[in-house]
C-alpha cells in the first residue's frame, strides 16, 4: 500500500513511522525546508532555538515507535529528567516548584499554605482516579458517538466534566495555588475554567512519566524520528507544498503539488490542521446553514532571545511560569467572548496584562549557545486573530519591549544590553505559515463540545482513504496526544476499517467534513 503523509509533525511522523513498520510504502510531504511542523527548529549565530513545544512527557511513546524497528530511543536521544518541572512565580517573585515526588509536593505546598496541604492531596487522588478512566480512550477512536456515551458516567463520577479551574478552587484555597495548580489547560490553548477536568489527565502524565528534556531541544527528537523513519525505508521530501488532496468516486487517489505534479496514493494522512485540510485540501466551502467551525484556541506571541552571557544566579529554572497580574483580567484578553471583550483586551498593554512562560534549555543544556552564553524562549499567551486581522507592529513591539523589561527588572539584570540575536513569531505565523485558522497556535480549544466525539475524527467519514492527526484532532493537542493521534490513525488503516455511513457530495459544514 502507497501512503502519503502531508506534513512532518510529531502526528505526521508518528503515523508515518508505524505504516512504514508494517511494510507500507510511506512518503512524508513538508512544505518548509525542515522536518518537525510546530517543533520547528531555528538556528541563528551558534544558537539553537525550539520554535514550539518544549515540555515532554511519556518518554515511552517516542520508545514504542523505535522499538518497532527493533531500535532503542536511549541510542538516538538523550532524555534528561527535569525536577523540578516548572517553577511559577507570583507578583512578588516568589516561586513556587512543581515535583515529581508527592511528597515534594506536598512540602511545596506546605510551604505556601499549610492549610492547603490536605487539600492538595484530595486534589491529586480526584486526578489519578479521572487518569485511571480516561487514559485508555486517548489511544482509541472516538468515531462513534455511543463510545463517547459510555464515557459519560465516568464524566459524572469523577467530576470530569467540570472546569479544570473549579475541580482545583474545590479543594485548595490559596488564590495563587488556585492559579498554579489550575495552568495547564494553557499548555494546549485552553482556558482553564473552559476546559473539562478529563483534561487534567496531563498532569498524572507528569507525575507518573516525569517531565523531560532531549539534548540538543525538542529538535533532536524530531530529527531522530525522521532518520527513523528513513531507515525503516520512508521517504521524507522537504519543500514540497501540497495544493489538493485528490479525490475520486468517494475515495483519495493522492494530492497534487503547488507545482502542478500529482502523486498518486492509497491512504493519506494529513497532519494539516482539520479546517485547512477541509476548506484547501479538498475545497470544500463551508455551509452557511452549517454549525460553527469550532472556538479557536489561544494563539501565541513567541520570542527567541539569545544572550551573550549567562546569569548563574538567576532565580529561573528551565521551564518558568510568570503567574503575575489579575488572572481574570489575563484570561479575558487572550480568550474574548465578543467582540466587545476583543475591544476591551486591545486597549494599551502592561507587563500584569501578560502570561508568560520562560523556556530556559541552557539552565540543562550549553549546548544550545555559545560557550558562555544563554538562549531562551517566551511564550506570551495571545487572542486568536478574527478574520482578516494583523497584529499592530507596534503591538508586537510592545510585547516583545514588556517581556525583555519584565525578565531585565528582576530576573535577568542587564539583559536588553546583551542580546545577541532575537527572531520573533506571531498569530499571524501561525495562520500564514503553519496553516491553522485564526492563528490559533493549538487548533480548536480543548472545551467538552471539542472533545472525544466532538473533535474531528481521526478518519475521515467522508472521503475512504483520509486520516487525520494532529493537535485539532482526537485526542487533542500536546505531544503525548498527537503522538496517539498517530498511534489511532496507523491502527486504523491498519485493520482496513472502512465507514458504512455515505454522505452526499455537497457543500457541508467544516466540522461535518473531516469526521
Amino acid at each position: 500500500m502507497r501512503a502519503v503523509v502531508i506534513g512532518s509533525g510529531f502526528g505526521g511522523l508518528a503515523a508515518a513511522i508505524r505504516l512504514a513498520a508494517a511494510g507500507h510504502e510511506v512518503t512524508v510531504l513538508e512544505q518548509r525546508e525542515r522536518i518537525g511542523g510546530r517543533a520547528y527548529l531555528y538556528e541563528l549565530d551558534g544558537y539553537r532555538f525550539d520554535g514550539g513545544p518544549t515540555v515532554l512527557t511519556a518518554p515511552f511513546m517516542f520508545e514504542e515507535l523505535f522499538a518497532l524497528a527493533g531500535e532503542r530511543l536511549e541510542d538516538h536521544v538523550r532524555l534528561v529528567p527535569l525536577d523540578p518541572f516548572y517553577r511559577a512565580f507570583d507578583a512578588d517573585g516568589a516561586s513556587f516548584d512543581f515535583h515529581a515526588d508527592p511528597e515534594r509536593m506536598r512540602q511545596e505546598i506546605a510551604r505556601r499554605s499549610p492549610d492547603d496541604e490536605r487539600g492538595y492531596v484530595r486534589l491529586s487522588g480526584r486526578i489519578s482516579r479521572i487518569f485511571d478512566a480516561f487514559y485508555p480512550y486517548t489511544e482509541r477512536p472516538m468515531m462513534q458517538l455511543h463510545v463517547m456515551l459510555r464515557m459519560l458516567p465516568f464524566l459524572l463520577r469523577h467530576r470530569a466534566a467540570l472546569g479544570v479551574q473549579r475541580l482545583v478552587d474545590g479543594c485548595v484555597r490559596d488564590p495563587f495555588l488556585r492559579r498554579a495548580l489550575a495552568f495547564h489547560p494553557l499548555l494546549i490553548g485552553g482556558h482553564p475554567a473552559r476546559t473539562p477536568a478529563l483534561y487534567s489527565l496531563i498532569v498524572e502524565f507528569e507525575r507518573r512519566w516525569g517531565v523531560h528534556y532531549a539534548v540538543g531541544g525538542t529538535a533532536a527528537i524530531v530529527d531522530a524520528l525522521g532518520a527513523l523513519l528513513e531507515r525503516l525505508g520512508g521517504r521524507i521530501e522537504c519543500g514540497t507544498a501540497v495544493e489538493r488532496i485528490l479525490v475520486r468516486s468517494g475515495r483519495v487517489t493522492g494530492v497534487r503539488l503547488e507545482d502542478g505534479s500529482e502523486r498518486h496514493a492509497d491512504v493519506v494522512v494529513s497532519n494539516a490542521d482539520p479546517a485547512y485540510t477541509a476548506e484547501r485540501l479538498l475545497g470544500r466551502s463551508r455551509g452557511r446553514a452549517g454549525p460553527p467551525a469550532g472556538r479557536p484556541s489561544m494563539s501565541l506571541h513567541v520570542l527567541y532571545l539569545g544572550a551573550d552571557r549567562t546569569w548563574p544566579a538567576t532565580p529561573l529554572a528551565h521551564h518558568n511560569l510568570f503567574l503575575t497580574g489579575d488572572s481574570r483580567r489575563v484570561l479575558g484578553r487572550v480568550f474574548p467572548r465578543s467582540r466587545r471583550a476583543r475591544a476591551r483586551a486591545a486597549r494599551p498593554l502592561s507587563g500584569d496584562d501578560l502570561f508568560l512562560y520562560v523556556h530556559l534549555p541552557t539552565r540543562t543544556d550549553p549546548t544550545v549557545a555559545p560557550e558562555g552564553c544563554e538562549a531562551m524562549y517566551v511564550l506570551v499567551a495571545a487572542p486568536p486573530l478574527a478574520d482578516g486581522e494583523t497584529v499592530p507592529a507596534s503591538e508586537a513591539r510592545r510585547i516583545r519591549d514588556l517581556v525583555i523589561e519584565t525578565l531585565d527588572r528582576r530576573y535577568l539584570p542587564g539583559l536588553a544590553a546583551h542580546l545577541a540575536v532575537e527572531h520573533a513569531i506571531g498569530p499571524e505565523h501561525f495562520r500564514d505559515v503553519l496553516n491553522t485558522p485564526h492563528g490559533a497556535a493549538f487548533s480548536l480549544q480543548p472545551t467538552l463540545f471539542q472533545s472525544g466525539w466532538f473533535r474531528p475524527h481521526n478518519r475521515s467519514a467522508r472521503v475512504d482513504g483520509l486520516y487525520l492527526v494532529g493537535a485539532g484532532t482526537h485526542p487533542g493537542a500536546g505531544i503525548p496526544a498527537v503522538l496517539a493521534s498517530g498511534k489511532i490513525a496507523a491502527d486504523l488503516i491498519r485493520r482496513g476499517e472502512r465507514t458504512s455511513r455515505r454522505v452526499p457530495a455537497t457543500d457541508r459544514p467544516i466540522d461535518a467534513e473531516v469526521r
